[in-house]
């Protein structure tokens, strides 16, 4: 497990301290990130095997976080919150969530449950590609080192927002995309949201990306948002 590291995203120095403790002597690296804004520039320049989330956070609520961070990532996200409402545990799960623990739990149990999801996504259970490579006609798109190459293994100069979006849609490759989901993928948390952002950013992805004037990445589907092209996913 030495390789393997892990997303903490707790304000409590206490938690955090008992838990990476823990963690630690299982031989997990963990990365900790005491707010919101902290914890999505972890999720958009590192890669992370998994995400154990407190929704009691100082700067964002906890579950508008799982929402962005599913949108960038598809690695298992663990609630850990003294939230004990169950339309938390419902909207978590509704979210992405692929797991829920309330305070107080016991650390050991915790540990169980991040090897069992790690194992589950080393064996294909989990979704998304994010350490993998992924063609896209002439591009290719690399989730580990979130970059974006064409065919001569040159790198395509994207901005963290116009991966993110790329990325987005790369997730869903069969599903049309709002421009509000695609918001959750490019926003971060105190930034205030605009959905002509995202016409940008695909205005300015096009141009990077493409040889003709007709898009074939990113297609426009009117009065509903965006879809990567469906000749690069069948």
């Amino acid at each position: 497990m030495s390789d393997v590291r892990l997303l903490l995203v707790e304000d409590d120095e206490f938690v955090h301290a008992l838990l990476s403790a823990y963690l630690e002597k299982e031989g997990f690296k963990v990365t900790v990130a005491i707010d919101g804004r902290e914890a999505m520039a972890l999720v958009d320049s590192e890669s992370h095997a998994l995400v154990l989330l407190d929704l009691n956070l100082p700067d964002e609520d906890g579950l508008v976080l799982a929402r962005m961070m599913r949108s960038r990532t598809s690695v298992p996200i663990i609630v850990i919150t003294s939230r004990k409402d169950e339309e938390d545990r419902k909207a978590a799960f509704e979210i992405g969530a692929n797991d829920f623990l309330t305070k107080p739990f016991d650390p050991r149990d915790l540990v169980v449950r991040v090897k069992e999801l790690i194992g589950a996504s080393s064996d294909g259970t989990a979704t998304g590609p994010d350490t993998n490579l992924v063609p896209l006609g002439d591009l290719t798109l690399d989730f580990s080192q979130r970059i974006v190459t064409v065919g001569n293994g040159t790198a395509v100069d994207l901005t963290r927002g116009e991966f993110n979006l790329l990325a987005a849609l790369v997730r869903a490759p069969n599903r049309v995309l709002s421009r509000a989901q695609l918001l959750d993928a490019i926003t971060v948390s105190d930034e205030p949201p605009s959905e002509r952002t995202v016409d940008v950013l695909i205005s300015r992805l096009r141009r990077k990306t493409e040889t003709n004037q007709r898009p074939r990445l990113v297609v426009t589907v009117p009065g509903c948002g965006y879809r990567l092209s469906p000749t690069l996913t069948n």
